[in-house]
């Protein structure tokens, strides 16, 4: 009897399918890829919890003595260090739970030890934040983000539950000890004015590289030669130091306004804005004209094709399908450029651009940390907002248009 005859014959049991399903590793993989980040990320919070968490000086410039937490608030710290790893191996949802409250704490400490510290002290004293709270709010932040790897979609929102909390605990004053915010008290509408000048500086200059990038990578797209070259001379400016490039503008913008005073007369000189306006603009062009090169060519050959079959002209094909597709690839670029031109402003107030990098060099200057971190901190927070800003623009221009590529 034949094997097929035999298989008919037993009948009732159905014959295993040649190609079984295969148990999927996604969520083992995951769990512990969470757990090691979070075993990561309690080591720095275990060193900031014994580690100094205040330094306490007579005044902005002189040394201080370094302060350590009490015991049991030390304690407490190290049990909140290993919270977000215990939550994760038995009560893994509440785990953006747990570290939230890391994030939280690490603040609420701060304001707390500042202020006890300053208690009975003279009115020029600072009390700023030791090596412990740098190192529990960056391991803080780094189980935050592990505890993102557990959620997916729009619960991700869930650990950024903390922010709104510090807000508060910013608002109600309760880290007004803290020596940066009592700078920023003492310096009030300067800083605001500092802050409005960096965007200034960042949003003038984005646009001017946009203006000159988006033309020239359209040219550029379907013409090799000119690719080559344009590409090539973008990239070499950005070879250059941001601060040589400052520098080697100094002396044409000079001879410039020397011999014609009119240029002069508009603001143009070899300090201030206009070196600082010509150095981002040039060192924004590389992503613009990089991602718009690629984004272009990118199209596919047959949704062009398809579009010239169906009767539109050149111009219609380019407005209707190639900059639909490639415009969240190109304005990927975009935001690349955005983000290097508020590091590259910071350095623009070395020759009296002015931004929120005059800070940072009167603080390196005076050897005042807190300075350093009054223009350091915005500006990185600046940074990080307009890449998300522009990151979630991407994405959704991604779903509605699709993209290349």
């Amino acid at each position: 009897m034949s094997t097929s005859s035999q298989a008919g014959a037993g009948g009732n049991k159905p014959s295993a399918p040649l190609l079984s399903p295969v148990p999927s590793v996604r969520g083992p993989n995951i769990r512990s890829d969470v757990l090691l980040v979070l075993a990561l990320a309690a080591l720095p919070m275990l060193a900031g919890a014994v580690l100094p968490w205040v330094l306490l000086r007579p005044n902005r410039l002189a040394p201080g003595d370094y302060l350590r937490l009490p015991p049991p608030l030390m304690a407490l710290m190290v049990l909140l260090a290993l919270l977000p790893i215990l939550s994760a191996r038995f009560t893994p949802r509440l785990t953006w739970l747990a570290a939230g409250l890391t994030v939280f704490t690490t603040f609420w400490v701060l304001g707390q030890q500042t202020h006890s510290a300053l208690l009975g002290q003279a009115e020029f004293a600072r009390a700023s934040a030791a090596a412990g709270v740098w190192l529990f709010g960056l391991g803080a932040l780094i189980a935050s983000y592990g505890a993102g790897l557990l959620l997916a979609g729009r619960r991700k929102a869930l650990t950024w539950v903390w922010l709104p909390a510090v807000l508060i605990l910013v608002w109600g004053g309760h880290l007004s000890g803290w020596s940066v915010l009592v700078e920023g008290r003492n310096e009030g509408p300067r800083w605001v004015q500092e802050l409005v000048q960096h965007l200034r500086l960042v949003g003038t200059a984005l646009g001017l590289s946009t203006l000159i990038g988006v033309p020239l990578a359209v040219w550029a797209a379907g013409r090799e030669r000119v690719a080559v070259t344009v590409l090539g001379a973008a990239n070499a400016i950005q070879t250059l130091p941001s601060l040589a490039l400052l520098g080697l503008l100094i002396a044409p913008l000079s001879a410039l306004s020397n011999a014609f005073p009119a240029l002069r007369q508009a603001g143009i000189s070899g300090i201030g804005i206009a070196p600082a306006l010509t150095a981002m603009t040039l060192y924004a062009l590389l992503p613009i004209l990089r991602n718009g090169v690629v984004a272009l060519r990118g199209v596919p050959v047959g949704t062009v094709d398809a579009a010239r079959g169906m009767g539109m002209t050149g111009t219609q094909i380019f407005w209707r399908v190639q900059v639909p597709l490639a415009l969240p690839v190109w304005l990927t670029g975009i935001r690349q450029a955005a983000v290097l031109l508020v590091g590259v402003a910071s350095v623009a107030a070395l020759i009296g651009a002015g931004g929120l990098g005059t800070y940072i060099f009167k603080g390196l200057q005076s050897a005042a940390a807190d300075l350093i971190l009054l223009g350091a901190v915005p500006a990185a927070l600046l940074a990080i907002g307009v890449d998300a800003a522009l990151r979630g623009l991407e994405l959704w221009l991604g779903r509605r248009f699709g993209r290349v590529g």
